[in-house]
């Protein structure tokens, strides 16, 4: 039973973190959090919408645990969390391995294909 409740515990993790990443203006908030902490209206400007706007994206990226807002007198700096986008990869690696997996079994199979037109060529040259 724990470990059923832990399973669903980090299931929902991941999903409120790729659909966080989902979108292109939180995927460009990270971005910019990555090189340092900073405000609101500093993550605002590159984009053309309202404070409010920004704000939602924030408690989008805050609730699934990617980024952490501090308070400081006024000023609420919010800053990367990088702990469930090493969640993500790690999901995404088993697939990448996966798929390296088939694509060596893929190149062996070319390779074989390849000695046996080979083997025929030769053959016909006789």
């Amino acid at each position: 039973m724990a470990m059923a409740m832990a399973t669903a515990t980090a299931t929902d993790r991941l999903d409120r973190t790729f659909a966080a990443l989902a979108d292109p203006t939180r995927r460009g908030i990270l971005a910019r959090l990555a090189g340092g902490e900073a405000s609101v209206t500093e993550l605002a400007a590159p984009f053309d919408m309202s404070m409010p706007a920004v704000s939602k994206h924030l408690r989008v990226l805050e609730r699934a645990g990617l980024i952490v807002r501090g308070r400081d007198r006024q000023w609420r700096p919010a800053r990367l969390q990088a702990e469930p986008l090493k969640q993500v990869a790690e999901w995404t690696e088993r697939y990448r391995r996966f798929w390296e997996e088939s694509y060596d079994r893929l190149e062996e199979y070319l390779e074989e294909l390849q000695d046996r037109g080979k083997e025929k060529g030769n053959e016909s040259k006789r």
